[in-house]
């Protein structure tokens, strides 16, 4: 029989997710599944017309992409069933699959911005690989989405998109919700675009070679629109379409058409019947997996040491690092908005990078999600890019791109990949820009699994911390750089009746102690509130003889609390000081922790700005954490102790 081994394959999909169904009503499977009944030939014709080293991005309905892809049937069933043998160790199940080329996630376009960054080092690799993106027709109400199209177009990148018309997002048709059509939308953005279908799967065989091939062959993405039916419901159960379409479906669907159609069609199916239990059996007698807490990198206390820094304004040794961490590394690139020289970025940071590196600073669309997906994408890819966010305002429009996609990666899929993405940005106020570019967000990002979020002040050297970073980097990371530091010079200067001392850690903390004496009050900072807090504790000396220590990590997430509590021990008093609002902050945790340790603490107070910023230049000097709020907060708490 012709496409013998195709057909069984497309049975073989359909069978194992019949039974997956007969298994939840069981009661045998936890949590939910998003079966492709219908849409098997989809998968299928994407792997035959595949070369290896091709990258394949899936959605929440995967099951068929990645049975075909992978040809993995005991691991997919393991998987889905939470076993230990199962692709992503039981962590991913149904919509976070994952085996090297293959990459699913359940949040619906999210993958659009890292398939085109998969695919765009493909491209800077010179390795003529493509990347296929699977999206289904609900996608295309998704902002991310046409950010990519928009990418990919302009870039000419080895992207097929492939939508998966099925003319339902869950239970809602399309004709209630879509405007416009999928072929005007790929001549808006000038992508080549091909029309298939499942009912004519020998055809669509031959459209999905036609369509590789064209990625291929051009390097220019292409969308094809692949026109099919889900049979079955949305997820488990929850489908309230009219019968009778379904039933019309069902009649014209090509594997119900190929039932009893031949013996072979017989001994195909029963040998699938055996290959799915079999795959059953395996997973029903392997281990459960056992649930790790989020590693905390071995925190544990510090010792303490001297350090010396070369003196310059903090904008340029950051801009110098990059250049001799780019001259000795290939594979760091950076993207983001107005980055290439004459300007450089907002603050010049990466001023004439793009002389020196022409193809490795990219000058990128206002597309913050897309940004850090695309560099994500890069990440998997085997680069080391950095993402400018050109103000920390603007992170939130990328925050599901880094919350549910790079930090997560790592983790559903069973610490088989790493992603090596570093985003930096701007932080803080007093430059007058207002309430929409001076704000520090940095607390909604405090406690993502595999984040590591940095701090740079006035006393670590940005070379020290960027250094490590490019060597050693193998999880996302944020660098917040409070902006009014970037005209500063870094502080190596020794502060009268101090001593100043640097952690061992890979991203130092500052300790600010007193020459011989006892504290009366930790004060506790991070980034730009460091020279503030560094004026107000030589005032508080000089003029009210009221003695205090400063520690200042570099590393906010995750947070060693050791060289705080090693200070609070002594003194029992702290005062801690963020630019954020305080509610929810990094003070509340740092409190929190304080309390968990058993430290008996006297007094506690916060010195922060709960409110928006205003642009006028009194105002904003009056409102955000200053010297003089330290040491006014600092006076009255102690004259009313």
């Amino acid at each position: 029989m012709k496409y013998r081994d195709l057909i069984k394959k497309a049975f073989l999909i359909r069978k194992v997710e019949e039974k997956l169904l007969f298994l939840f009503t069981k009661g045998d499977l936890y949590g939910t599944i998003h079966t492709c009944i219908g849409q098997e030939w989809t998968g299928i014709a994407a792997k035959e017309a595949s070369l290896d080293g091709d990258c394949l991005f899936s959605n929440h309905r995967c099951h068929g992409h990645f049975l075909a892809w992978t040809g993995d049937l005991k691991g997919f069933v393991a998987e889905i069933m939470g076993r230990k043998t199962g692709v992503c160790g039981g962590k991913g199940g149904s919509q976070h699959l994952y085996r090297p080329g293959f990459y699913s996630n359940g949040i619906l376009g999210g993958m659009s911005p890292v398939s085109a960054g998969k695919a765009w080092s493909e491209k800077m690799k010179r390795s003529n690989k493509i990347c296929i993106l699977f999206l289904g027709d609900g996608a295309l109400g998704e902002g991310v989405v046409y950010e990519t199209l928009n990418i990919i177009s302009r870039f000419s990148l080895p992207l097929l998109v492939v939508f998966e018309n099925n003319r339902y997002a869950q239970s809602t048709s399309q004709k209630e919700t879509l405007a416009g059509s999928i072929k005007d939308r790929a001549k808006a953005f000038n992508i080549e675009y091909r029309l298939s279908s499942t009912w004519e799967w020998e055809k669509l065989l031959d459209f999905f070679k036609e369509s590789v091939n064209f990625v291929r062959t051009h390097s220019w993405p292409c969308i094809l629109e692949i026109e099919t039916y889900r049979l079955k419901s949305h997820s488990k159960g929850d489908d309230y379409r009219d019968p009778g379409e379904i039933k019309k479906y069902e009649e014209i669907d090509p594997l119900n058409k190929l039932l009893n159609s031949s013996e072979e069609i017989s001994e195909i199916l029963k040998e699938v019947e055996i290959e799915v239990e079999k795959a059953v059996d395996f997973a029903g007698v392997s281990d459960l997996p056992v649930a790790n807490s989020f590693s905390q990198k071995n925190l544990k206390p510090v010792k303490w040491k001297y350090e010396t820094y070369e003196k310059d304004r903090i904008g340029n040794l950051i801009n110098l690092t990059f250049r001799e961490n780019c001259e000795k590394n290939s594979k760091i690139i950076f993207i983001g908005e107005d980055l290439k020289s004459p300007y450089g970025g907002a603050f010049r940071i990466t001023k004439d990078l793009s002389y020196l590196f022409p193809e490795r600073v990219i000058n990128m669309p206002v597309s913050e999600a897309a940004l850090i997906g695309t560099g994500t994408g890069f990440a998997l890819g085997g680069y080391i890019p950095v993402v400018e966010i050109m103000f920390g305002d603007f992170l939130t429009l990328g925050f599901d791109q880094l919350l549910n996609h790079a930090c997560k990666f790592q983790y559903m899929y069973d610490n088989k990949v790493k992603v090596p993405l570093i985003v930096r940005t701007p932080m803080g106020g007093k430059r007058g820009y207002g309430p929409t570019h001076s704000q520090s967000l940095e607390k909604y990002f405090l406690g993502i699994p595999y984040l590591d979020i940095i701090a740079l002040n006035c006393r670590i050297s940005p070379r020290r911390i960027y250094n490590w970073l490019f060597d050693k980097i193998v999880s996302p990371t944020l660098v917040i750089e409070n902006k009014v530091l970037y005209t500063r010079f870094l502080h190596t200067e020794p502060i009268t009746g101090f001593d100043i001392y640097f952690s061992d850690e890979i991203y130092p903390a500052v300790l600010i102690k007193p020459s011989n004496k006892t504290p009366d009050f930790t004060i506790f900072c991070y980034g730009g509130m460091l020279e503030e807090v560094e004026q107000a504790i030589v005032t508080l000396f000089e003029d009210y003889e009221i003695i205090c220590e400063v520690i200042c990590p570099s590393v906010l997430h995750p947070l060693n609390i050791h060289p705080l509590l090693e200070s609070v021990e002594k003194s029992r008093k702290i005062l801690l000081v963020e630019e954020g609002s305080s509610f929810a902050g990094l003070s509340s945790e740092v409190i929190a922790q304080i309390m968990e340790s058993g430290v008996k603490l006297e007094t506690v107070k916060r010195i922060s700005w709960n409110n928006f910023i205003p642009s006028s230049y009194e105002m904003e000097k009056s409102v955000l954490p200053g010297t003089d709020h330290i040491v006014k907060g600092v006076v009255e708490w102690e004259q009313n102790l």
